[in-house]
């Protein structure tokens, strides 16, 4: 939100002596680097990015001998703005208020302070030559993840208004011999599909500019890998993610020079920003980490950050959930939703979630095509209301939890009706429907008050409610707002999510307590803008185990298991008609938050007794897999028709291993992995666990291994036939 200035105070607070104001700046983690160098009135460089550097001295010379010739537009500057030579697309491009279209940045002062025993942060602020404005860099080093976030503030005190046209959170630069870019595309259904590429000379964007549910399409997060394809273990590997909900864009430009330029921030598409003097103007987060080690070591950084400061109770183990939608849909009735709770506590299912299709009267919510909007019980479905469900599911064992989508409103509501003047408007021009709905508009303070209104209604249902899933199930277009002024149009895409946090916060302020699930029609909101406010996200709407695999594989880069809502569904799977079996459905959901979404009753009896098991087997193995490291063993994407992935806790005592063959393997072949993350001084008891009678007649299960072993000469499985899968539990004896 554009806030009024305060000659950006910030910077002076944690400048601590004038001899701070010259020279050398380290930006550090345990693990990782950033050096930078700046002299008042010069440029600032970045020096050095990458594995940890005790003695940095030598840059004094080595730097600037090397490169006393290069031009400054195939130069290092760290966040360099349109003006002068600099003829790369710049981090930053403003207009002043004489009309000047050209900025000059220039090192000013830099200061640092411990915030507390684990982060540093480190401010530097720069000005331009001519112009009263200035631009502060923040930095936030996480010592023991190894994660820094970078964050940058544009203010001015010019005689008039400053126009942003484009402004980044964060501008790196790397040099190498090649460069291969990880990113992730998709669409509904198909989300977080892994594409690794080798960069040529020019720029490769990725970006979105749907305003909401932004990662439906292509993510916000990336890793480059230098000189040679990614490994999981081995190899230098920078990654980055935008922490932001909104449009975004990231540009990889190789020059000609053979340095590649990382853009990341606001998609500056239709986006200006005017500020008047003394205003001031503060990006998203870039969140940045570093490994010489390959992967693996990427996802632990980042894991462990989420956790800590980027997840609602990041270090609490997750329920296990039933939700209604994919087992009852919205053709339900009280006496339908009872029998499904009855079922979910016979199996141990520990939370209960009914979806949507549960509020409106006028206009009652039977299909996706009337109510939204209209937040009250419909009580020819309920007629005792949500408390009474809420209560029953407490009295059988259960949480409970319920759906709400309170940003979206259809046409034939009352809330459409009343307030025409909240739905997002061109002007106009007609109003496009997406899933039969429209968006409010959350630039409106009025509109947040709605919205937090409609949580704070559904909470004050019943006190028994304590998981709210919320949706978002379709993206801006024709964007405007009949609250912003019209020379403030676009402000539109900052100012509505900007607003959507803001309610956000207040929910967290008054809810600390709930369990919050990020939904957007399956995986259109996985970034770690939203994600801090919410214990966990809906991975896809697709719950076909086989395609979960490789969407899990890819998001679980970033983002921890224990954020990861993975359910069981039914066969054949409602999204694709595939039929698989019930054990590899329930493996591969064990890999994240375990969940189910189908009509339990539908089961046999065989099936039930196995679904029982494997509700207890997880929740033994609960806090290995939501809280322990992830190893991933093998890839789906390397179409060898296996996989497999582990989990070890922090004292490297206890591990489980899942293992799929998604194709058919001929007898005579075997599945061979080689285990990690263990200790090779330590020994294991290996079982294999969640078959199909309770026992196991793996030659394997049973014994006794050293970690050395298992890491070196690894195993041999007996998993070939097409869509099996095996799960073993390693203990420390």
């Amino acid at each position: 939100m554009l806030t009024r200035r305060k000659i950006l105070a910030a910077a002076a607070i944690v400048c601590t002596s004038a001899a701070i104001n010259a020279g050398q700046i380290k930006v550090e983690t345990a693990d990782i680097s950033l050096i930078l160098d700046g002299e008042p009135g010069g440029k600032l460089d970045l020096c050095y990015f990458g594995e940890k550097l005790d003695d940095t001295a030598e840059f004094e010379y080595a730097w600037h001998i090397t490169q006393p010739d290069t031009p400054e537009e195939y130069g290092t500057q760290l966040y360099p703005a349109y003006g002068g030579r600099f003829f790369l697309n710049p981090a930053l491009k403003i207009t002043h208020a004489d009309g000047v279209m050209t900025t000059e940045l220039v090192y000013q002062s830099h200061g640092q302070r411990a915030i507390d025993a684990n982060r540093t942060e480190t401010i530097v602020t720069l000005r331009d030559k001519l112009y009263d404005a200035t631009v502060d860099l923040r930095f936030v080093a996480y010592n023991t993840e190894n994660v820094i976030t970078q964050e940058v503030t544009f203010g001015h005190n010019e005689p008039g208004e400053v126009t942003i046209e484009n402004i980044a959170s964060s501008y790196l630069t790397l040099k190498a011999s090649n460069y291969y870019l990880t990113h992730f595309h998709g669409t509904w259904a198909r989300e977080m599909q892994l594409v690794e590429e080798c960069l040529t000379p020019g720029v490769k964007v990725i970006e979105s500019k749907k305003g909401m549910r932004t990662t439906q399409s292509d993510n916000s997060a990336f890793m480059v890998s230098l000189n040679a394809p990614a490994q999981e273990y081995s190899g230098e590997v920078y990654a980055g993610a935008l922490a932001w909900t909104g449009n975004y864009k990231m540009s990889f430009e190789l020059d000609e020079a053979g340095l590649l330029h990382i853009i990341g921030g606001i998609n500056p598409f239709a986006s200006e920003i005017k500020l008047g003097a003394g205003e001031d103007f503060t990006t998203p987060a870039m969140v940045l980490t570093y490994s010489n080690q390959g992967r693996s070591s990427i996802s632990h950084n980042l894991h462990d950050w989420t956790r800590r400061y980027n997840l609602a109770h990041g270090n609490e183990e997750r329920p296990i959930v039933l939700n209604s939608w994919e087992g009852a849909y919205f053709t339900y009735d009280e006496n339908v939703i009872k029998r499904m709770i009855d079922d979910a506590a016979e199996f141990g299912v520990e939370m209960f979630v009914l979806d949507d299709g549960w509020f409106g009267n006028k206009f009652p919510r039977n299909g996706d095509n009337a109510g939204l909007g209209d937040w009250q019980v419909n009580k020819k479905k309920l007629p005792h209301g949500i408390g009474a469900l809420a209560d029953y599911a407490v009295s059988k064992g259960l949480k409970f939890g319920i759906w709400i989508e309170p940003e979206m409103v259809n046409p034939d509501s009352e809330l459409a009706h009343k307030h025409p003047e909240w739905i997002v408007r061109s002007g106009n021009r007609d109003l496009l429907p997406m899933r039969n709905q429209q968006l409010l508009d959350l630039t409106n303070p009025e509109v947040q008050d709605f919205v937090f209104g409609v949580f704070d209604g559904i909470m004050s249902m019943s006190p028994n409610i304590s998981y709210v899933k919320w949706d978002a199930n379709r993206h801006v277009d024709n964007a405007g707002s009949t609250y912003l002024a019209a020379d403030r149009q676009s402000h539109f895409w900052y100012e509505y999510i900007k607003g959507l946090y803001s309610v956000y916060e207040r929910i967290r302020q008054k809810y600390p307590d709930v369990e919050i699930q990020l939904c957007s029609a399956g995986g259109g909101r996985i970034d770690f803008g939203a994600l801090k406010y919410h214990d966990e996200f809906w991975t896809s709407d697709n719950t076909n185990a086989l395609d979960r695999l490789s969407i899990q594989y890819s998001t679980n880069l970033f983002f921890p298991a224990i954020a990861t809502a993975a359910h069981v569904s039914t066969s054949p799977n409602h999204q694709t008609g595939m039929m698989l079996p019930l054990k590899f459905r329930f493996d591969v959901a064990m890999t994240g938050r375990l969940g189910m979404e189908l009509q339990p009753s539908q089961l046999n009896g065989e099936e039930k007794e196995f679904a029982s098991r494997a509700v207890v087997l997880y929740k033994q193995l609960r806090p290995v897999i939501q809280l322990g490291d992830l190893y991933r063993l093998d890839s789906p994407y390397d179409n060898d028709g296996w996989c497999a992935n582990m989990y070890v806790t922090k004292n490297r005592g206890e591990a489980v291993v899942f293992a799929f063959s998604t194709t058919y393997h001929n007898r005579t072949q075997s599945y061979s992995i080689k285990l990690h993350g263990l200790d090779p001084d330590k020994h294991y008891l290996l079982e294999e666990v969640n078959t199909i009678s309770g026992n196991s007649n793996y030659v394997g299960s049973g014994k006794v291994y050293s970690g050395e072993f298992l890491m070196k000469a690894g195993l041999l499985l007996p998993i070939g036939g097409a869509y099996t899968s095996m799960v073993l539990h390693l203990v420390e004896q």
